[in-house]
């Protein structure tokens, strides 16, 4: 009888990096104590990566891209303007559990304090959701730029309390979101 492991893919070290810096911190961003926690060899990781580096890079590729997909998958999928914002409650309240759940993006923004490859990519991240969010308030004739600021806040803020709390936080941000409607009929 033979025991064949299943091949790691370059996702599943991914997956793994995820977890292990929801859990451990970006400390743990390294090939053996990944490799440990997949119950396989360094080989396999750097079968997939160049090295330590490359696989932070390619991470964070990942949430980027992730993050973006999420974000135009809200624009693509249509409907009004506030309807696409609570849409967006819904993402920002969303549990990936496979890559950490939603103490995810506030293990990164943590990361980001120590790494500025990581600072880079949040930038990066915060402008486009912000234009996003200001773009569909400025529809519903909500121009302050604040609004869309306090609305991002608010989901930085969210993810950081669910992620200690375990709570979900679509009520509350849908709670907001209608908040900040109102001002438009007043």
């Amino acid at each position: 009888m033979s025991s064949k492991k299943t091949r790691l893919t370059a996702q599943d070290w991914i997956a793994a990096g995820f977890r292990a810096l929801v859990t451990k911190g970006p400390d743990a961003l390294k090939a053996e104590p990944l490799a440990r926690d997949l119950e396989t060899t360094k080989g396999s990781f750097y079968w997939h990566f160049k090295d330590v580096p490359d696989f932070k890079t390619k991470m964070l590729h990942h949430w980027q891209s992730s993050v973006i997909g999420a974000l135009t998958a809200a624009v693509d999928a249509g409907g009004t303007a506030s309807q696409r914002l609570y849409r967006i409650n819904e993402i920002a309240s969303t549990d990936s559990g496979s890559f950490g759940g939603a103490a995810l993006e506030p293990a990164i923004r943590a990361w980001a304090q120590s790494d500025v490859e990581v600072a880079d990519a949040i930038e990066e991240i915060d402008a486009k959701r912000m234009a996003y969010l200001a773009a569909t308030l400025k529809q519903l004739g909500l121009t302050n730029p604040e609004f869309a600021r306090i609305l991002y806040g608010a989901y930085i803020g969210m993810g950081t309390l669910s992620a200690t709390d375990g709570q979900d936080n679509t009520d509350a941000l849908s709670t907001l979101t209608a908040a900040m409607l109102a001002l438009q009929d007043a």
